[in-house]
């Protein structure tokens, strides 16, 4: 945890002072604290850089946790919010608000500010009903069904999020692809507003079920004969999560990989017990995010890469290594 904590200050620091206009420790310091600030120092750091940190670092922070939630209770290792299709949902959710209400709703106030990831939470409780329907057999949950009917779910919504798009007009077009593609380019304070109190307020749901993460690894009728409630733990894990993920692709569009990599690192570094592992992912999936937003900004000036892009490209090689390792076992 102290390594990831000392990784994540480092490569917010490093993405606070650099970038098209360098600014040095001093200055932000000053600028931060207001001693002697600069207008255009000011502008910079609290416009521009400030809020796409803390947006890398809230969306990186929540899909780590939802990733180490949903391969805990789906006890698959492959599960990810994006491979199960909760992504693609939310995605369509926001896609529609979008079009309905061109990012808003006017009138309504702060109202207006939670009202995209609600309609993203409700896009991914469609996914996760639909999940729930498809995904059970004699019963219970069969993780190889749930991870096709996952990758059906999110290739179904997908080209509904698709057909939505190219009925607007080119501008509201144009930036619903930018966002589709992952990007925290557009950050303010309003996403950070938006996105930040579903983290404070489902965070601590989770890591308070760590317990029960642990017991979902054993066997089905093992962790009944425990006394442990499993639909009602899972229901109550499913929807935390879905709250994370939409919140998290409200404010970045969908940013994938995030969910599948980080528990496998966190799993390779302090072993199997959710009480470490949920902090853990966490931490990772901001360090993820926030290097990978910093990398799409800076490698490839002065045009800018989508840290849901860079990530992609770090991630399919690693699901196709995890899938290899998969058959391997399986044989």
């Amino acid at each position: 945890m102290l390594l990831t904590c000392a990784i994540a200050i480092i490569a917010m620091y490093v993405s606070l002072t650099n970038g098209t206009f360098d600014i040095s420790a001093m200055d932000v310091i000053r600028t931060l604290f207001r001693v002697d600030s600069i207008r255009e120092h000011d502008l910079v750091i609290f416009e521009f850089r400030l809020p796409r940190i803390l947006i890398g670092a809230i969306v990186g922070f929540g899909l780590g946790i939802a990733g180490a939630a949903l391969q805990g209770i789906t006890r698959n290792a492959l599960a990810d919010p994006g491979i199960l299709g909760i992504h693609a949902a939310a995605g369509t959710s926001v896609v529609l608000f979008m079009f309905l209400f061109n990012g808003a709703i006017k009138g309504a106030g702060w109202l207006s500010i939670i009202a995209m990831p609600m309609f993203g939470w409700i896009g991914g409780i469609v996914a996760v009903v639909l999940l729930y329907v498809l995904a059970r057999h004699n019963g219970e949950f069969d993780p190889k069904r749930l991870i096709l009917v996952g990758i059906a779910l999110a290739s179904g919504f997908g080209s509904l999020t698709l057909y939505v798009s190219l009925k607007m007009d080119p501008t509201d077009f144009e930036m619903a692809t930018v966002w589709l593609s992952g990007s925290i380019y557009s950050a303010n304070w309003k996403y950070v507003v938006s996105a930040l109190p579903w983290i404070v307020i489902l965070t601590p749901i989770i890591y308070r079920k760590s317990v029960i993460l642990d017991l979902f690894q054993l066997n089905e009728l093992s962790v009944k004969g425990i006394g442990v409630q499993t639909g009602r733990e899972r229901q109550i894990l499913l929807f935390c999560c879905v709250g994370l993920v939409s919140a998290c692709v409200s404010v970045s569009g969908s940013i994938g990989f995030v969910g599948l990599i980080a528990p496998h690192i966190a799993k390779r570094l302090i072993g199997i017990r959710y009480r470490y592992i949920v902090p853990a992912c966490g931490m990772i999936g901001m360090v993820m995010v926030v290097v990978g937003d910093f990398i799409g900004k800076t490698v490839f000036a002065p045009a800018e890469l989508p840290v849901g892009i860079v990530i992609s490209i770090i991630g399919v090689p690693y699901f196709v290594y995890l899938l290899y390792r998969a058959s391997r076992k399986g044989h």
